[in-house]
């Protein structure tokens, strides 16, 4: 009896050291909270909206934009005049933190987008009007300037070194709340994210809602490590998933929009996409990995040095881990100098040299488009793949900017293995298995080649880009 005793007290006093040190284990967020606070500020802004915008693009014509006004006058009743501008204005608020003594604030861009007043509040109470320096849409930041001076700065990190479970801790004015703190780990690492193709995203678990946006994200040594921009939610609060701007990518962009209030960035002018498992198998490649080039733009600087199904392994030196990894780092390249680029080309490593040019500021996106009096394509041509295919005339080729004679198009998907690739019918199909196809009987040729279980890369254009599709040749292909 006593042992049983002897042996629960022990169990008993294990479990409470236990506790105790991990207790222990856990971090004390007071010391770097009071530290940081007063360098983080509220922001406010004030902007004006035109309901005109709400127009399609081919009806925002003064006529149509001034029978509008008319029309809204009267149906809201305004009475301020018939004919004049009719306007919202709408307040926002976000938050920022103070980058330098002298009144630079750093903030998000869509914090300030189209804002026509800012104010930025201080931790002493204090409302400052704020001019906009500069402001950056493709990496989301924004500089701000107040005349203010012997601010209190935060101390600027490195995201480098941040690790996935690593505490981190942000700051800001969520719904208005202002100096709110709220901590959680790093969840992931280089998260992109559609439309930031620019942004190796940081992923964390730190709550994070409207009005956070804009504000530090801190390590335990109280650094900036990241700005707060975005979470993911279907219910539009926080749902354990937001998304901070690595301060490695926004220190270069602040300093930029400091010194000349715009962002000059690189380009070498190539579409890419992910490596998966299939189109690695594709490729001869042990394991997914680099960027796949999928489309070289014919006026861009890797024109006449990279082709299309080179697989971009290191980029100026730097690894390029997958196709999302590849912009951030052909953006920070030097303007204007040759880099090393090493690609996997045809199953073989090479390196090539090319000079990296400005990104430009306004590029629309190529389109693709059938012309609407092109003839009749011929009769189409059932393939082994599990398609119908038919050539392209010369007329179709120009207007969808296809050079050499290339191509032919999908008519219809009527069974495997095209279906099982993601072949969709009006795709154009300009590669099989490394070789180019000028005519469906060369199409069937090439398929006929191939054995039965390998999975050979399919290039096809589809919406104005180009991408490979990894397909599996299968001995009946059709159903």
């Amino acid at each position: 009896m006593l042992m049983r005793v002897l042996q629960a007290a022990i169990c008993v006093w294990i479990l409470l050291v236990g506790g105790v040190a991990q207790s222990r284990d856990l971090p004390k967020f007071t010391g770097l909270v009071k530290k940081n606070s007063p360098a983080v500020v509220n922001i406010s802004t004030r902007q004006s909206f035109s309901p005109k915008k709400m127009l399609p693009e081919e009806l925002q014509t003064p006529e149509a934009e001034e029978l509008f006004d008319e029309l809204m006058q009267r149906f809201l009743d305004h009475g301020n005049g018939g004919g004049a501008p009719f306007n919202f204005d709408s307040n926002s608020r976000g938050s920022g933190f103070i980058y330098s003594a002298d009144g630079y604030i750093v903030t998000n861009q869509h914090v300030v987008d189209n804002a026509t007043e800012v104010k930025v509040k201080l931790s002493d109470g204090r409302e400052l009007p704020a001019r906009i320096v500069g402001s950056d849409t493709r990496s989301d930041i924004a500089l701000l300037k107040i005349e203010a001076d012997h601010l209190p700065v935060l101390k600027i990190g490195t995201s480098r070194n941040l690790e996935v479970g690593e505490w981190v801790l942000a700051i800001g004015s969520p719904f208005g709340f202002d100096h709110s703190a709220t901590a959680g780990i790093v969840s992931a690492k280089g998260r992109s994210l559609p439309d930031e193709n620019y942004v190796p995203f940081i992923q964390t678990d730190v709550a994070i809602n409207p009005g956070n946006s804009g504000g530090p994200l801190f390590n335990l040594d109280g650094e900036v490590v990241g700005i707060n921009s975005q979470i993911y939610s279907r219910s539009g609060g926080f749902m354990g998933v937001s998304f901070a701007i690595p301060i490695d990518v926004a220190r270069g962009v602040i300093e930029q929009l400091k010194r000349k209030g715009s962002v000059s960035r690189g380009w070498i002018g190539v579409y890419v996409q992910e490596i998966d498992a299939n189109l690695a198998e594709s490729f001869k490649m042990a394991k997914p990995e680099g960027a796949l080039v999928a489309q070289v733009l014919m006026d861009g600087p890797a024109a006449r040095v990279l082709r299309q199904g080179d697989v971009i392994l290191r980029f100026n030196g730097k690894p390029v881990e997958n196709a999302s990894a590849l912009p951030p780092i052909v953006a920070g390249a030097p303007l204007g100098q040759s880099v090393w680029v090493e690609v996997l080309r045809h199953g073989k490593r090479e390196n090539v040299s090319l000079t990296v040019a400005e990104l430009p500021t306004d590029r629309e996106a190529q389109t693709q488009a059938t012309p609407e009096n092109a003839p009749a394509p011929p009769a189409p041509v059932t393939g082994t793949l599990g398609m119908q295919v038919s050539a392209l005339d010369e007329a179709t080729r120009q207007a969808l900017g296809i050079e050499n004679n290339e191509g032919v198009r999908v008519d219809a998907v009527i069974g495997e293995p095209a279906r099982k690739a993601g072949v969709m019918e009006g795709d154009i199909m300009t590669q099989l298995d490394g070789r180019t196809i000028n005519s469906p009987e060369q199409l069937q040729k090439i398929a006929s080649a191939l054995e039965t279980g390998k999975t050979a890369a399919v290039l096809v254009q589809r919406g104005g880009s180009a991408r490979f599709l990894a397909m599996k040749i299968e001995a009946n292909a059709t159903e």
